[in-house]
């Protein structure tokens, strides 16, 4: 995780365009792991790089406003008004009404775990996931920041966002991407991209699981059908859904 000064001066706070306290309140939050419900004030305070004076005063300020919950032991938690706030985000891209059930219905057919991811900055981050029916299969964490450049869902993104070079050129020729093993040891995963209205890119969806069982002429085999579920979905967030996939479905070029 990312340290932050713990007294930078006032000129480095104006020069960087930001305001160090919103900053520091905003490590605090994100000290907390997928999987952690609490954390102690000292793990808080190591996390973020703050003293723990500043990490209390921090703490206390977003508990005020539902952020941060101090539990009866004295441990912290995160609060319902940040959890609102992701509610808020996914929202954003109509998670329950088409998101999630273009995702089920994927997963159905390939009969492996699907999941939309979206940029994040120079990440990537999956916003909803669809477990497959297969005892074995891949786990994808919701919400976990993710390299763009390892694996075919960041490398989809980089590639209709214009990123140049042969690969990502390839990446538009086709309308999709696979990889095995490039992020992950013993995953493999075929994805394509998402757009809004104007053909703006939202993310990108894919499917996922054990490479013994998706080699790479299965993840071929599910290409279409992923590059299907992506023009559904592209047509749905645009506010025109529509079964009919276009002919065509790649050669999009970037500007």
């Amino acid at each position: 995780m990312r340290k932050i000064a713990e007294a930078p001066s006032n000129e480095a706070e104006a020069g960087s365009g930001g305001v160090v306290a919103v900053t520091r309140a905003l490590q605090l939050l994100e000290a907390f792991g997928m999987a952690e419900t609490r954390l102690s004030l000292a793990e808080l305070s190591r996390r973020s790089g703050m003293h723990k004076t500043t990490a209390l005063r921090l703490a206390r300020t977003l508990a005020q406003s539902g952020y941060m919950v101090q539990r009866d032991d004295g441990e912290w938690r995160l609060g319902p008004a940040a959890g609102w706030l992701g509610a808020r985000y996914q929202s954003s891209f109509d998670v329950n009404n088409v998101v999630e059930p273009m995702l089920r219905a994927l997963s159905h057919k390939t009969g492996e775990s699907s999941a939309f991811y979206v940029r994040e900055g120079n990440f990537r981050t999956c916003l909803v996931r669809v477990e497959g029916p297969q005892p074995i299969r891949h786990h994808a964490r919701m919400g976990e920041m993710l390299p763009l450049d390892k694996g075919s869902p960041g490398r989809v993104i980089l590639a209709f966002s214009g990123e140049p070079g042969k690969l990502y050129e390839e990446i538009r020729r086709r309308g999709y991407h696979l990889s095995i093993g490039e992020r992950e040891k013993g995953v493999a995963t075929v994805s394509a991209p998402v757009f809004g209205l104007h053909w703006t890119l939202l993310g990108s969806v894919c499917i996922s699981g054990p490479a013994d069982r998706l080699s790479k002429s299965k993840l071929v085999g599910h290409a279409k059908t992923v590059i299907q579920a992506a023009n559904h979905l592209s047509y749905a967030l645009a506010g025109g859904a529509t079964d009919k996939t276009p002919p065509v479905v790649s050669t999009w070029h970037p500007n």
